[in-house]
């Protein structure tokens, strides 16, 4: 925000700030007991695709970036997980989760051709 980087011009950027929201928004309707368990985690692991895709972007070597994006990639995963989990203890429903949904598979695809294709 304060700082004018190129990270902050990438699409995936961009669609991660969207699934960081929409995870958070997704957390605060969970039952108060998973403010500190389910909540938590799901929100870390949306902080992380976002912090991942930004800290991978300033690295020089291809290799560096690849990582990043990789961990970034490992944590979308880790949101689907907690989705699932939260969609089994009815938590929230599959209708509810279309716009988070969408998101979680855009930012994974993005990061899957970030990743494979050299970028």
């Amino acid at each position: 925000m304060i700082l004018s980087l190129p990270h902050k011009q990438l699409d995936v950027y961009k669609m991660g700030r969207l699934l960081v929201v929409a995870c958070y928004k997704l957390a605060a309707a969970f039952p108060p007991e998973e403010k500190f368990a389910m909540s938590q985690q799901l929100r870390r692991a949306a902080l992380s695709v976002q912090l991942n895709i930004a800290e991978g972007s300033s690295r020089k070597s291809l290799q560096e970036r690849k990582r990043f994006y990789e961990i970034a990639r490992g944590s979308i995963i880790e949101i689907d997980a907690a989705i699932e989990i939260a969609v089994a203890l009815q938590f929230t429903t599959t209708e509810q989760l279309q716009e988070t949904g969408a998101l979680l598979l855009r930012c994974y695809q993005m990061l899957t051709k970030m990743i494979y294709n050299n970028l």
